[in-house]
């Protein structure tokens, strides 16, 4: 069974995992150089995470083919940690950042994703696109015609060998051939060389120097806790995307559990905190990659580039890999979303365009998913918040109110505003068969009906209550009426 499972989640896809790991790898390095820039770190803190979290999700991690390294959205929470504390202190935040996304992952906390309605969902995909777009631009700035022609034949290359051939990824040819362009014609091209440093050495195991006591706990508590927050809504989305995109099933709390893992690994090895890849992780499933091996492969061959290739590497010419990005930037973009916007419920319109809107504005995902979720929640509340009431009169002369809609806190005040109390006759009743009792505030304005009644003389039954509806209005109690 165990060897089965292994086949099944290592070996099943071997080629296309090997060719999309290579591809992702290449990816990875300017990337994870970015992100160490921007949490203010060595670029080489960024690389190590990114090798360290690849390898370790490969095996502990929930959702195959999916992508975890050093990430952005995480890097920009990281700059006051290095500004105040220090490097080891980052060290510990990650460390104790992969110990609280393993105890989210244990309280099964996974399940938070299917409270994300489609709108947040498609919403986040989209403004991640805009924002991938967006993070290329730099690359332009100053940049000569030989930059734009590179940008244009690597997207040339990737959008058109699929319909020669598609033995090999064609993103990955793209990067070698323009990197052989680069070095033959000796463009003056920016490279990865240029962003940072790459030295051929090895991750080191570190514990990081820091006093083991109370305070360190509560100094660095906010900041993992953010992090692992973020990180988490980050990965949980992502594995969506990826269940929707390859149409298979992952296991999210095994997932955030993994992640936590490789959080404290890579904490233990001088890397930062990290989390899902959308970007890198489309590469990966529009490149053939499907199982572990290709996150596996995709954090060793990055190491291999490393050690090893580290100064071919730093010649990848940055219009290559800008090209790529590119692609994901239009892989990843809900286009059907733009045609259909016209057609969905306005209020789900409205929400994904503020998701988006949100995002792009504060770069942090987790602001724009929980902002996109609260501003869904209010409205399905404001649509749950109404109530139909009919009235008749039955064969006994008793006025029937017909009751149709939701009975929670938001429809309380309203509910005990729809009777006549002094013009009805000596009985009423109140029909809920159209209805459902929700909450303590619907059974309380049940009982200040009832009590209104009773204080002028007149008897109120309750008909057709479901069989839950009766159970909470038992537990908490009624009185001043009758049930039926």
């Amino acid at each position: 069974m165990f060897f089965e499972r292994v086949k099944q989640g290592f070996f099943s896809n071997v080629r296309n995992d090997i060719l999309s790991g290579l591809t992702v790898a290449f990816a990875l390095i300017p990337e994870a150089i970015a992100f160490s820039i921007m949490a203010g770190v060595d670029p080489m803190v960024g690389l190590y995470a990114s090798f360290t979290i690849a390898v370790t999700i490969s095996i502990v991690g929930g959702r195959p083919g999916m992508i975890s390294a050093a990430t952005g959205a995480m890097a920009s929470l990281m700059g006051p940690i290095i500004a105040k504390y220090g490097l080891d202190y980052l060290f510990a935040a990650t460390l104790l950042t992969g110990v609280l996304q393993w105890i989210l992952g244990a309280c099964k906390v996974g399940r938070f994703i299917t409270f994300v309605p489609q709108s947040v969902i498609v919403g986040f995909v989209n403004a991640l696109a805009i924002i991938i777009f967006m993070a290329q631009l730099p690359n332009f700035v100053g940049a000569t015609w030989i930059m734009y022609l590179m940008v244009a034949g690597t997207l040339a290359i990737i959008y058109l060998l699929p319909r020669i051939t598609k033995a090999v990824p064609s993103a990955l040819v793209a990067i070698i051939v323009m990197t052989i362009i680069t070095i033959a014609t000796g463009a003056d091209l920016r490279t990865v060389g240029d962003m940072g440093e790459i030295r051929q050495a090895l991750p080191l195991f570190h514990i990081p120097q820091v006093p083991l006591t109370l305070g360190t706990l509560l100094t660095l508590l906010p900041y993992s806790l953010a992090l692992a927050v973020v990180g988490m809504t980050e990965t949980l989305l992502t594995a969506t995307i990826v269940d929707e995109m390859t149409e298979t099933k992952s296991n999210k709390n095994r997932e955030i559990r993994g992640q936590g893992i490789a959080n404290i690994v890579t904490g233990f090895f001088g890397g930062m905190a990290g989390c899902a890849m959308i970007g890198q992780t489309v590469i990966n499933v529009r490149s053939g990659g499907r199982t572990r091996l290709s996150t596996f492969v995709a954090g060793m061959f990055l190491l291999f580039l490393i050690m090893v290739l580290g100064d071919v590497v730093k010649q990848i010419p940055m219009a290559a890999l800008v090209g790529v990005m590119f692609m994901v930037s239009i892989g990843t973009f809900d286009w059907n979303s733009i045609r259909t916007i016209g057609k969905i419920p306005r209020g789900d319109a409205i929400v994904m365009v503020l998701t988006v809107a949100i995002v792009v504005t504060t770069s942090d995902l987790a602001i724009g998913v929980v902002a996109g979720v609260i501003l869904s929640a209010v409205h399905f509340g404001w649509k749950m918040a109404r109530l139909r009431c009919s009235t008749t009169t039955n064969e006994n002369g008793h006025k029937v109110y017909a009751i149709s809609g939701q009975l929670f806190f938001g429809t309380m005040m309203h509910f005990v505003d729809l009777f006549d109390y002094s013009a009805d006759p000596e009985h009423i009743v109140v029909d809920l068969s159209a209805s459902h009792v929700w909450d303590h505030s619907a059974v309380t304005a049940l009982s200040k009906v009832t009590h209104k009644y009773a204080a002028i003389g007149k008897k109120v039954t309750l008909v057709g209550l479901n069989s839950e509806s009766r159970k909470i209005i038992d537990r908490v109690g009624l009185s001043g009426g009758s049930i039926h």
